[in-house]
């Protein structure tokens, strides 16, 4: 099984549940309606990496997100991920009213730094992306349109996590392209207090 670190230790999550369209800013970037309910989809273990992978073949975007560790049913550590989304094929599925799955699901779609333990303000978490050196995503639980507690709280209504499985929070505004050589670097801080950080090139 893929695995993840967690305060320097290798833990395999049975999956990854996402929370979709959590940012108002990101819906009107792709031109999406607010729900009027959390909106979840789920990666399998399979999809999880450590490395950032293009697919020459067709577009695929990066979505930079807040995202959790749970253990004991709460949310234990916090780490940078990114959901690796093939876009064009997202949008031909929504437009035939179909699972994403296909687009969101896929071998190595979902991209993850370190864990690191977190129990502070959630309110004070936020994350910054940058792309060989330019900023191109930042934004905060406090912009979210369901804090990461009330995510794990309605998830649970319909699926149980194991210990180790996470939780991706959403994305905000500035989702774009992933290109072969590119420069990231995923940052999560409380406050001005850096967590989290990790750089990754593009494969």
């Amino acid at each position: 099984m893929k695995s993840v670190i967690f305060d320097g230790q290798s833990i395999n999550p049975s999956k990854v549940v996402c929370a979709g369209r959590n940012f108002t800013d990101h819906i009107k970037e792709l031109n999406n309606e607010i729900s009027d309910q959390a909106v979840f989809f789920i990666k399998p273990n399979s999809s999880i990496s450590n490395e950032i992978y293009s697919r020459e073949s067709e577009l695929v975007h990066y979505e930079g997100e807040i995202s959790f560790l749970i253990r004991n049913n709460e949310l234990s550590g916090v780490g940078f991920g990114i959901d690796l989304t093939r876009r064009e094929l997202q949008t031909k599925l929504k437009s035939e009213g179909l699972p994403w799955e296909r687009a969101k699901s896929f071998d190595n779609s979902a991209v993850f730094s370190a864990f690191v333990p977190f129990h502070g303000e959630l309110s004070a978490l936020r994350m910054e992306l940058t792309i060989n050196d330019n900023l191109v995503q930042s934004g905060g639980c406090d912009m979210m349109l369901n804090q990461p507690d009330e995510l794990l709280k309605e998830a649970k209504t319909f699926l149980s996590f194991e210990d180790g499985d996470l939780l991706m929070c959403g994305t905000p505004k500035g989702v774009g392209p992933v290109n072969a050589g590119d420069r990231f670097n995923g940052k999560i801080y409380e406050k001005e207090k850096l967590l989290v950080e990790h750089l990754w090139t593009v494969k």
